[in-house]
């Protein structure tokens, strides 16, 4: 495979001409395998039923259809794709309801200690927001995962309307992640004979207007790619995957992350996590289960995240209910584990600005429902 390269800073998306000598990089030669990872075996589980490796502490900051501990806002059902924003001092956590009607998303403010301050709508009245992606101007892209669904451009700070982003095409959306260098944002499509697409603005910063295009390669899972123009983003009369031909297809896109010239996505059909070099305009795979020599650690991929130590955090729809850790020297292994949640995935990983706290959720929680939602944060000796 192509050398693996991730940017050390705090901020993800920020371009690499910004943080000259901030390159970390290893190179590997297949796909992940599994092995111990750097934080060393889970432990037994805690209170909340999560098992993590010693060093590592967990808590609930809010559960569906409960009001935040600390404010009189309840918390969305179905809590899925997630973001982290810098805020003074404090963050905040933007979180996607997966529900259809009045989706949406919501969001936590901590303060510089860790404490939710204030939690709040900021999407209101769209359709099973499933994952999205935050973007380097600081809005948190949330995508319908219907059919011809929508992204719309949220803000954090719930204090601007959220906008619809018609020219970045309609169908059914998963996750979106932002290229600063190529100035474009990269999208998956959750069905089984998807695509994986590019949307080039018209001018960067403003998502108004652009070109759409789909990714075109062979039968192949690595080699050189090509892009094709969607002619109808609309999908009004034929859907936007089948427009161009020789558009490969994935099955079943999921999440989708951005780092140094790479875009990693994962395709849950397949239980693979793909790479794409932005760059050398190559696609590869990172990670497959069915190349895995015994048992494969991760199953149900979704969600993804990474950190600026190169590791990538993969959350499991069923599986073992892990976040399993994908690291530079390609050793796949199981960072955290839910028990006693079978009918629930987990969802939205996001790293705090400073990397020292991960969120997530558990989707449906112990009861198997869209209202059992519950959100966790996940505190220890992150690698940095």
């Amino acid at each position: 495979m192509e050398r693996r390269t991730f940017l050390r800073a705090a901020v993800v998306g920020t371009s690499a001409a910004a943080l000259g000598g901030s390159l970390w990089s290893a190179a590997y030669a297949s796909p992940a395998q599994p092995g111990a990872g750097p934080y060393g075996p889970l432990g037994a589980a805690d209170g909340n039923g999560l098992r993590l490796p010693k060093g590592f502490a967990a808590r609930v900051v809010a559960r569906s259809g409960r009001q935040v501990p600390g404010t009189s806002y309840t918390w969305h059902n179905a809590p899925d794709g997630g973001a982290c924003y810098a805020d003074g001092a404090g963050w905040i956590y933007v979180s996607n309801s997966e529900i259809n009607p009045s989706g949406g998303a919501s969001a936590l403010r901590f303060d510089a200690a860790g404490t939710v301050v204030a939690a709040y709508r900021v999407l209101s009245g769209t359709r099973q927001n499933c994952a999205g992606g935050r973007t380097p101007w600081n809005t948190w892209l949330s995508c319908e995962e219907v059919d011809r669904g929508y992204v719309y451009e949220t803000d954090p700070w719930g204090v601007k309307a959220a906008v619809r982003r018609e020219a970045m095409g309609r169908f059914k959306h998963e996750a979106a992640a932002a290229d600063p260098v190529r100035k474009a944002v990269y999208l998956t499509e959750d069905v089984t004979d998807g695509c994986f697409y590019r949307f080039t603005p018209t001018t960067w910063g403003d998502l108004s207007a652009g070109k759409l295009e789909v990714l075109k390669m062979g039968s192949g899972t690595s080699g050189p790619v090509t892009w094709g123009a969607v002619p109808d983003p609309s999908g009004a009369r034929t859907a936007t995957r089948n427009q161009v031909a020789g558009a490969k297809r994935f099955n079943g896109g999921e999440g989708c992350y951005y780092a140094d010239d790479t875009c990693w996505f994962t395709t849950k059909g397949d239980n693979r996590v793909w790479q794409y070099n932005a760059a050398a305009g190559t696609i590869e795979l990172a990670y497959d289960d069915s190349l895995v020599s015994g048992s494969a650690p991760l199953t149900g991929v979704d969600n993804v995240t990474g950190t600026p130590s190169g590791d990538l955090f993969v959350a499991e729809d069923g599986g073992s209910m892990d976040i399993c850790l994908i690291t530079p020297d390609d050793i796949v292994t199981p960072f955290l584990r839910i028990d006693g949640q079978p009918g629930s995935e987990i969802t939205g990983p996001a790293f705090s600005p400073d990397g020292r706290r991960l969120y997530f959720s558990s989707q449906r929680g112990t009861t198997g429902s869209s209202s059992g939602g519950i959100t966790y944060e996940v505190t220890g000796p992150f690698r940095t």
